[in-house]
Parts: structure tokens; C-alpha cells; sequence
């Protein structure tokens, strides 16, 4: 029997492995973090597990259309997969994705086709995306990772600006995931 997130693996495997491996190890990484917090999701393990496999699928050349992986990416499951609604959601707003759609002028059309996923889901996969280096290794500091995304993309670029707006939101989402986790063990 396949599961959610072996089948959530097995597609971004196929769309991210070969054209970009840096970010495959990435997702593997992400996908490793959302296991470990399976205990503060309990009944939406499973859906977590599967958005962090998923989540950066509109970065995939052939996937990428608009500018914003996260509405690319939730597009193609919607579209091309017919995937669940609340895994598009979780893909389509993993991260503080309306800040960066607000910089590409895309906000409008982010809110419209999906809506936001519950508050807590959201926040347990933008801590998994925001603790895990680019190279899969989970557990860093969201300082750090935050740090990295504007070295990489550099002053002034559209993602930096939109990660420096979001950056407030991204810490308090980790500090209460960082929180429960540590109330449920």
C-alpha cells in the first residue's frame, strides 16, 4: 500500500533528483525534519510528512511558471496530480509564501486559488523548511538558514527583500513549533 508521503517522495524524486540535486537534498532533509515532529501533529503527520516532500516542487524547470514555486508547485499537484486540497494549501503557503507573492505582484492570485492552510500546520512546515540547510542538514538555526537565503540571493533580489518581511513571521512560527515539541515529549 502506498502512502501519502512515499507517493509525496516518489514525485518529488521524479521532478527535483536529477535537474536539482541541491535542492532534492533540501526536501530530504525537510521531509526528515517533519518525521521528527510526527508527535506534536499526530493525526496530520502523515500530510506534514508529504507538503515537506512537496514543497519546493515549483522550483522543477518544468514546473516553474510564474516566478513562485510555492503557487507553481501547488498548482501542478492541483492541476496534473489532483492532490488534496489541504496538501496544495500547505504547499501553496509554506513559508510565508504570500510576502513573496506580494513582491511579484501574485498575491491576489495566490489567495484566490488557494486558501491559506490552518495556522499550526503552516507554521510546523515553515519551521521544517527554515531549520534545514540547502544541503539537507536539519536542525540548523532559522538565524542561520534566514542569513543563507539573503547570501545566496543577495541584496536588494526579490527573495531577500521578501524573506527580510517575512523573517518576524518565520521566527515566531519556529519558537512555537520549537515549544509544543518541547511541551509533547
Amino acid at each position: 500500500m502506498t502512502t501519502l508521503a512515499s507517493w509525496a517522495e516518489q514525485l518529488a524524486r521524479v521532478l527535483l533528483q536529477v535537474p536539482l540535486p541541491r535542492r532534492w537534498a533540501h526536501v530530504q532533509g525537510v521531509a526528515a525534519r517533519a518525521r521528527s515532529l510526527a508527535s506534536v501533529l499526530s493525526a496530520d503527520a502523515e500530510l506534514l510528512e508529504a507538503a515537506a516532500w512537496l514543497h519546493d516542487i515549483g522550483y522543477a524547470p518544468d514546473l516553474a511558471a510564474t516566478g513562485l514555486h510555492a503557487l507553481d508547485g501547488a498548482r501542478y499537484l492541483r492541476d496534473a496530480q489532483h492532490a488534496d486540497a489541504m496538501l496544495c494549501r500547505l504547499v501553496a503557503h509554506h513559508s510565508c509564501a504570500i510576502v513573496e507573492a506580494e513582491e511579484r505582484g501574485l498575491a491576489d492570485v495566490l489567495s484566490f486559488e488557494f486558501q491559506p492552510a490552518p495556522h499550526f500546520l503552516s507554521n510546523v512546515l515553515t519551521c521544517c523548511d527554515m531549520t534545514t540547510s540547502p544541503d539537507g542538514h536539519h536542525l540548523v538555526s532559522a538565524d542561520r538558514r534566514l542569513a543563507e537565503i539573503h547570501d545566496r540571493y543577495g541584496q536588494g533580489h526579490l527573495v531577500s527583500r521578501s524573506i527580510q518581511r517575512a523573517t518576524p513571521m518565520i521566527l515566531r512560527a519556529v519558537e512555537q513549533v520549537h515549544d509544543r515539541a518541547a511541551r509533547t515529549t
